[in-house]
């Protein structure tokens, strides 16, 4: 008979018997400031009559630092972005990884400054948190040998390790819940310079492609302000041409809101004259009436696997790069009829 092994303790059970946040127990089991003695302490007694092992100086961990792109943060997308953190935070805590987080503008990520931080932080280690590096800052990477995991992006190249949502598929199968409930002429409302987003727009435009007779518009967005009330103001334009377009899909959540209140404004009803998806299933798709057709991202996940690459790129820096990607799933909401295929 094969013995069943207890499991391993996660920081999850640490913080509910210790009766503190996740968050205070990933901080001190990372040995980062600003928690009292005493709490650090009884955390740490908690984790060691529980069998959790905490790693000793001896087996001490290169530090990571997350350098996270401020324009999406400190916008609508800050939620996002925070699942992200968390599941980086969690992951570095369980490995015994010093882990530190800092926002940057995107454009001032040159090598100089990124030099600083990593210096500042004590890290070997660096996530970029949706940058997308410059071809200075990718040089200066390679010729430092720095070890860097990108975090909901893509390295075209495959140069560098990453980890993201699977945009091609998960933007084909957004497309294909609209093909597959009748629709033929779509919108896509979306607009980036980053590689996953045009990722998004290239399974979009294959899944039209698929079906014979479809055709789709790519309305393209400045984000010069709110994304919700852009697209407001994109879609009731389209709307009035009368082209006879009669579904969107939308870059993200903010943007299908938007979406939403045109469309309704306009007279027409949703999903049965208009059909809309979503992507990322952001708190905003439940806040929504009908609630948003959307496509889920586990955040999360992806920060706790950046922090597996980056394990392993310590273990073997030569190792050739690899890419993660996550499945994304499709949650039903209300905006789109929900068609069962053979």
């Amino acid at each position: 008979m094969n013995e069943i092994k207890p499991r391993r303790p996660r920081q999850a059970d640490i913080a509910a018997l210790a009766g503190v946040s996740v968050s205070t127990v990933s901080r001190v089991l990372a040995n980062e400031p600003g928690i009292s003695g005493s709490v650090r302490e009884h955390i740490l007694k908690v984790a060691a009559e529980h069998g959790y092992q905490v790693r000793s100086p001896q087996e001490a961990v290169p530090g990571g630092l997350a350098l996270i792109a401020s324009d999406g943060v400190t916008g609508g997308l800050s939620v996002f972005y925070e699942a992200i953190v968390e599941g980086l935070r969690a992951e570095a805590a369980e490995n015994g990884m010093p882990f530190e987080v800092r926002l940057i503008r995107e454009d001032r990520a040159t090598p100089e400054v990124i030099r600083d931080h990593l210096k500042l932080a004590h890290a070997q280690g660096l996530f970029l948190v949706g940058i997308d590096p410059n071809e200075g800052l990718r040089s200066w990477i390679e010729d430092e040998r720095v070890p860097v995991v990108l975090v909901n992006g893509t390295d075209p190249h495959l140069r560098l390790d990453g980890v993201s949502p699977s945009n091609f598929f998960g933007a084909f199968q957004a497309a294909e819940r609209l093909l597959n409930a009748g629709h033929r002429r779509i919108l896509h409302l979306t607009g980036s310079h980053r590689h996953t987003i045009r990722e998004r727009v290239r399974g979009f435009e294959a899944a039209v492609a698929s079906v014979q007779g479809a055709e789709s518009r790519l309305v393209t967005m400045t984000f010069h302000g709110s994304a919700s009330r852009e697209a407001h103001e994109l879609t009731a334009a389209v709307l009035a041409e009368n082209a006879g377009f009669t579904a969107a899909f939308c870059m993200n959540d903010f943007i299908a809101v938007g979406v939403l209140e045109a469309v309704t404004e306009a007279g027409l009803r949703v999903p049965k004259d208009f059909a809309i998806v979503g992507f990322d299933d952001l708190p905003c798709a439940l806040m929504t009436n009908p609630p948003l057709s959307t496509m889920r991202v586990d955040r999360a996940a992806l920060g706790r696997e950046a922090i597996g690459l980056m394990m392993s790129r310590f273990r073997d820096r030569a190792a050739p790069a690899r890419h993660i990607c996550h499945a994304v799933i499709p949650v039903a909401g209300g905006t789109v009829p929900e068609v069962v295929t053979s």
